[in-house]
This record gives C-alpha cells, sequence and structure tokens, in this order.
C-alpha cells in the first residue's frame, strides 16, 4: 500500500514545512552578514562623519591654550578667540549648501572623497600656523569639509505601508548627510537600522576622542592628528563602489548592479532588491514647483521641521561644544577643565546610543520632553526632519534647515564668548534654558508624535490637521 502524503518528505516537497521560504530580502540579508564588504564600505565612510566631530570641537582645548601664548602672532584676545571658534560654522554653511550640488554631481562616494581635500588643508594650516589668518583660514577649511559631509540630503525612502511603524533609520533620513545618504543606499534594509545609526555615533566619538587626546597632546599635535582619519578614509574609499541608487540615477544599470552584487556577495540574488532600488528612484524623480510650495501641507511641515531646527541650535549646544574646556576654566569644578571636558564627551557617546536604542521605544515627544540634547533635541530632530519634510520637496527644503541652522549657530558662537565677558556665563545659560523652556511648548503645540505611523498617516496629518490619521 502506497504510503500517505501527509507528512511526507523528501528533497523536493515537503507537505507541511516547518519554516517558510526565506524571502528575496531575508536571503539578501543573510548573503549581506556573511560578505564583510558592506561593513567595511560604511566604515570607510564614517571616518568622515568623525572628522567632523573632531574639527567642530577642536578649539575647546585649543582656545585656552592659545589665549596663554607667548607668541604675539598665535596669542587670542576674546574676540579673536570667539572669531576662531565661530568661523567653523561658516564653512560649514557653504559645505553644507555645496554638497547641495555636489551630491548629484559627482555622487556620494567622490563627494565624500573631494571633502577630504579641504579637511586636510585645514589641519596642516592650523598644525604650522604661525599667524591668527592660518588659524581662521584652517578652520573655516574644515567646517567646509564639515558641512559638506553633515549637509541635510535627501536620503533613501523605504516603501512604506499604512499602519507599520518604521526604524530610527530606515526612513528617509535627510538629517544624516552624504555620508549617510551613501551608507543608507549600500546597506541592505536588514542591516541598515545598525549601519544607519554609526554615522552620528562616529561624529560624537569623534569629538571625544579630540577631547581625550587633549589631555595629552600639544595643540599642534591635535591638528596633526586629525589629519589620519582623513587620509584613512579616502584610502579606504578608493576601493568602494560607487552607491547603486547614484548609478541607477544616471542610467547606469549595469554598473549598479555590479556594485550592488559586490556590496551582497557572489552568493546572493540581487536583483530582486536592485529592482526595489529602481522603482524607488523612479518614485523620487519629480520634484515640487513652487506653486505647490505654498500648499498647508507642504508649507506647514516645513515650518516645522526649520523652527525645530532653529530652537535646537538656540539651546546653545554649538557654543557650548566649541568652548566647553573654556567654560569649565571659568567655573569653580573640582576636576580640571580638561578632564571636565572628556567627561562630557563620554556622556554624549553614551547618550546617542540610548537614543538609537529608545527612539522607537519611547517616542519621539516623550523624549523630547524628557531628556536631553544628545538624547532628545539632538538625533530626534534629525528624525522627525526625515518624517515630516515631503519627499518632493525634501532636497530643498533640507538645504534650507540646515542653512538656517549652521547661521544660527555661527551668531551664537560668535557672540558667546563677548556675552560672557561683559555680563557673565549666567547670561547665556539662562537664555538658553529660557529657549528649552519655549521647545517644550512648541513640541507639545506643534510637533507630531510618528513613532509607528507610516509616511502617509503622516503626511495626511499635515494636509488635514486631524490628528486622528496619528492614533
Amino acid at each position: 500500500m502506497q504510503e500517505p502524503l501527509l507528512g511526507a518528505e523528501g528533497p523536493d516537497y515537503d507537505t507541511f514545512p516547518e519554516k517558510p521560504p526565506p524571502s528575496p530580502g531575508d536571503r539578501a540579508r543573510v548573503g549581506t552578514l556573511q560578505n564583510k564588504r558592506v561593513f567595511l564600505a560604511t566604515f570607510a565612510a564614517v571616518l568622515g562623519n568623525f572628522s567632523f566631530g573632531y574639527a567642530l570641537v577642536y578649539t575647546s582645548p585649543v582656545i585656552p591654550a592659545l589665549e596663554r601664548s607667548l607668541d604675539p602672532d598665535l596669542h587670542l584676545t576674546k574676540s579673536q578667540a570667539s572669531w576662531f571658534g565661530s568661523v567653523f560654522t561658516l564653512g560649514a554653511a557653504a559645505g553644507g549648501l555645496s554638497a547641495m550640488i555636489l551630491n548629484d554631481l559627482l555622487g556620494r562616494k567622490l563627494s565624500i572623497m573631494f571633502s577630504a581635500v579641504p579637511s586636510a588643508a585645514g589641519y596642516a594650516l592650523m598644525a604650522g600656523a604661525h599667524g591668527l589668518w592660518m588659524l581662521l583660514l584652517g578652520r573655516t577649511l574644515t567646517g567646509f569639509a564639515g558641512g559638506l559631509t553633515a549637509a541635510c540630503i535627501p536620503g533613501l525612502t523605504l516603501p512604506s505601508r499604512p499602519g507599520l511603524g518604521t526604524s530610527i533609520f530606515s526612513k528617509t533620513w535627510c538629517g544624516g548627510c552624504v555620508l549617510q545618504v551613501y551608507v543608507s543606499e549600500i546597506a541592505p534594509p536588514g542591516v541598515r537600522g545598525a549601519l544607519g545609526a554609526t554615522p552620528q555615533l562616529m561624529a560624537v566619538f569623534g569629538s571625544l576622542s579630540l577631547y581625550a587626546l587633549g589631555l595629552l597632546l600639544p595643540w599642534r599635535w591635535l591638528a596633526v592628528a586629525g589629519e589620519a582619519p582623513v587620509l584613512i578614509m579616502i584610502l579606504l574609499l578608493s576601493f568602494m563602489p560607487n552607491s547603486p541608487r547614484f548609478l541607477l540615477s544616471r542610467g547606469r544599470d549595469e554598473e549598479a548592479l555590479r556594485a550592488l552584487a559586490w556590496l551582497r556577495g557572489t552568493d546572493v540574488d540581487v536583483h530582486w532588491e536592485f529592482e526595489q532600488i529602481q522603482d524607488n528612484v523612479r518614485r523620487q524623480s519629480s520634484r515640487v514647483s513652487w506653486a505647490e510650495a505654498r500648499a498647508p501641507h507642504v508649507c506647514r511641515p516645513i515650518t516645522v521641521a526649520l523652527l525645530m531646527r532653529l530652537l535646537q541650535q538656540l539651546t546653545g549646544i554649538t557654543p557650548i561644544l566649541v568652548y566647553l574646556q573654556s567654560i569649565f576654566d571659568s567655573t569653580a569644578v573640582l576636576l580640571p577643565p580638561k578632564d571636565d571636558a572628556a567627561i562630557v564627551g563620554a556622556v554624549r557617546l553614551l547618550s546617542v546610543l540610548i537614543a538609537a536604542l529608545t527612539m522607537d521605544l519611547a517616542g519621539r515627544k516623550v523624549l523630547l520632553f524628557v531628556s536631553g540634547y544628545a538624547v532628545g533635541w539632538g538625533p530626534i530632530t534629525w528624525l522627525l526632519m526625515s518624517e515630516v519634510l515631503p519627499l518632493r520637496a525634501r532636497g530643498v527644503a533640507s538645504g534650507l534647515c540646515v542653512l538656517a541652522s549652521w547661521l544660527t549657530a555661527f551668531v551664537l558662537t560668535k557672540s558667546f564668548l563677548p556675552v560672557v565677558s561683559t555680563f557673565g556665563l549666567q547670561v547665556p545659560f539662562f537664555f538658553f534654558a529660557a529657549i528649552c523652556l519655549v521647545s517644550l511648548v512648541f513640541t507639545g503645540c506643534c510637533v507630531p508624535e510618528t513613532k509607528g505611523r507610516s509616511l502617509e498617516q503622516i503626511e495626511s496629518f499635515f494636509r488635514t490637521g486631524r490628528r486622528s490619521f496619528l492614533r
């Protein structure tokens, strides 16, 4: 008698398989975990974020050293120190605007590599400085490189479905940078969240490294040390491919397929993912017109994102980081100011790690209300920008937000030391505290909770103003 088929197993047949066959996305994820090239490419790219964080706070230990310098050509007055600290932000504003052009002209990878040129030149000028002009020019060039890599450029948007939440880094990440765009475009969906967290983590780690090296090295050698990650980055990126999405946007389909296969591994069928990327490129090809930009469902989210970026800077984070050691110098702290600065850097790194782990659990508004800058207003502002800005207006709107942010940072950083010299340290900090209170009111009244909401639900909220779409 023939055995029944129920429960029969064979090489080609299983009546009730214990596990469903893996989806194309699951197979791509497994293949990528076995193929370490995508992790190497990510590491090469985020070294630019490390350099940005390092360069931003370079003045923290350097200004006190130059204020005590016996060399009349390098001795800094308070006014000169304020220029040395703030001119970085002007360079960053110029770099951010340039990134909007270079990102599409050269591609993601070459834009990152191009940023190494002004960065290396700036560090060389500061390391060999014999006058104030060399310090200011070097600081401006490193700011330009930082703005180029930290510019707000439209990232990769995954198809969203109503009712499904999205992790912190799986939607369009307009707040990342050219680096974040490159990372989001080379990373497979299964590990995009983990890899997408690395740019901000590396930026904070770069700041911590500068504070830590400030305990050991004189100020010229701090500039020399800043060259190392820049040179390693450009060396590694020379062997990495362009992102498949950029190649597809230029009509180089075969090259894009080869790049995707290189990143995923030879044993992975990449055609399913390749088709998803092709579809995504087609959907993002259109741009919003000026007439559409005046529509409430477009201008309202742009206004919310712009005000969040302004309030983020008005909390004083940039002048505090730039002049951190000088601030501790003027307070009666128990530890040496260099040690205090290093502790702040370590706490920031821990806070960003906490934010990356809890943002989708606690919700955006909750963290904005109850947490400090590194957990709340730092990373969440970037995330909310990526979630609320209309896709078709994201390029121009995010560029406007970044320009306004860096110009606000310049005004605050340039005026911080003169205000402290005239009125005392308490005045700017009272102002920052008042802005934090305004930020709480703004968050409660104007910022929607986007946790677990699809892009379609968020857009419907701004079209109608009905919060029922976000419930």
